[in-house]
């Protein structure tokens, strides 16, 4: 097949049946939309190219810089299709978690902006985070951007519901019954679910966010999605929540079992799919009817090498790290000393313990607890996986925008011997609230 541009490769993916051997369902069949096969790897291409066509011309005529926020695959596909048409792109983030993107969008050509977000918890009498105030300077007239919004942009739903969503119908000959997505930006769920029920009002949507405590490249958790203006809940006739370790099975079955390079995005939505046609299958036993289910697999697994490494370093060959919080129990997590914001400034008073501040310097620098030291998650789980970087009498108190993070890192250094570590209930996020006192740097 002959084409006059890359663009004209973005859609119509294949669909692929993963038969019973590998699912166990009996009378469902499951198939896999296979959207990692797009011109620059994942679903986002149709959503990008769906808002950047609206004003790219315009873009690179009027010497605009086109500007997303986003440190995932919209990003890449958009800094891709910039570079074709002659504009600069802009990534701004709260924060790139995984290098292999942030290096791909370097390779590209792409400026990254970091930024915190609200959830890093900045300054209480300011009710922007960066990112809102960024999202309104740059939305403006006269601002100099073209900014592509995927977040709230009603284009990147209508990518779905002219490219995905009869695609899908005309595979298959008819809607499926069961539609399984996972909830990123909520694109591709918000306009397929429109499609399929509109071909028949019965259609089943499922959607898949990620555990609260729990990070999966390209999903939100239950509390982020409703933070994304294109979420409507009614969308969905059922939410539940898949693990990392979840995902990262799902994603061994299809890359083991089917041949399908998938990444943990795809992972969760062949988990949770399964995982959730089991009940249905079961009820269809006996009466000689069939069903059939479709899910997205959105991304290719070379790009969360490092995301697997860190979760899973068995499957690499290489030996747990003691300091690995992706290998804590829920008893140890749960065996943690979590103490309230008027404990801990107690025993900060009493005891003079080591306070340190997980979150992003930005966050640290705004307000932060007298006294304490700043060392950015990533860095600091990449620093215990060598050991104890401090005396294991020395007191510590872990603190985080919301307690959930530092709770895992005290457990992991209580795994490794060190028995006085304890987290801030409700973290920085706590802390303000009570109006107890941070202080500016």
């Amino acid at each position: 097949m002959l084409y006059d541009s890359v663009i004209d490769v973005i859609g119509d993916t294949p669909l692929v049946h993963i038969g019973e051997e590998v699912t166990g369902l009996r009378n469902i069949d499951l198939y896999a939309k296979l959207e990692m096969l797009n011109p620059f790897g994942s679903v986002k291409d149709r959503a990008a190219w769906s808002m950047a066509s609206a004003g790219i011309d315009t873009a690179r005529d009027g010497d605009q810089t086109m500007i997303e926020l986003s440190s995932g695959n919209t990003a890449k596909a958009l800094a891709v299709i910039a570079g074709m048409h002659g504009v600069r792109f802009r990534s701004v983030t709260n924060r790139m978690k995984v290098p292999e993107i942030k290096d791909l969008l370097l390779l590209i050509g792409a400026d990254i902006e970091e930024l915190p977000g609200q959830a890093e918890c900045l300054d209480p009498t300011d009710a922007d985070d960066p990112l809102a105030r960024i999202h309104r300077e740059i939305s403006g007239p006269g601002s100099g951007y073209f900014h592509t919004d995927q977040y709230f942009n009603k284009r990147n739903v209508d990518a779905h519901v002219h490219g995905t969503g009869p695609e899908i119908i005309e595979d298959l000959g008819g809607a499926p019954a069961h539609f399984i997505a996972c909830v990123g930006t909520a694109g591709s769920s918000t306009g397929v679910a429109q499609v399929l029920r509109a071909a028949d009002p019965d259609v089943q949507v499922l959607g898949l966010v990620a555990h609260k405590s729990d990070f999966i490249p390209g999903i939100r958790n239950i509390d982020e999605v409703h933070e994304v203006g294109l979420f409507d809940p009614d969308t969905y006739d059922t939410i539940e929540s898949v693990s990392a370790d979840d995902a990262i099975d799902g994603m061994l079955t299809l890359v083991r079992r089917c041949g399908m390079l998938a990444g943990p995005t795809g992972g969760a939505a062949y988990f949770g799919a399964v995982r959730h046609l089991a009940k249905a299958d079961a009820q269809l036993d006996g009466t000689g009817r069939r069903e059939s289910a479709v899910f997205i697999v959105c991304d290719r697994i070379e790009s969360y090498m490092s995301y697997v490494r860190n979760r899973r370093p068995d499957l690499l060959k290489q030996p747990a790290r003691p300091g690995s919080v992706a290998t804590l129990s829920d008893a140890e997590v749960a065996a943690v000393q979590t103490l309230s914001v008027d404990d801990a400034r107690r025993w900060i008073q009493t005891e003079s313990p080591l306070v340190i501040d997980l979150r992003g310097a930005f966050a640290y620098r705004a307000l932060h607890i007298e006294g304490s030291i700043n060392i950015v998650d990533e860095l600091f789980g990449e620093l215990i996986r060598g050991g104890v970087p401090f005396g294991t009498s020395r007191k510590v108190l872990l603190v985080c925008p919301v307690g959930e993070k530092s709770t895992r890192y005290a457990a992991a250094l209580s795994r490794m011997g060190h028995n006085d570590t304890r987290s801030l209930e409700g973290g920085v996020i706590a802390w303000r609230d009570a109006g107890a006192p941070l202080v500016r740097d």
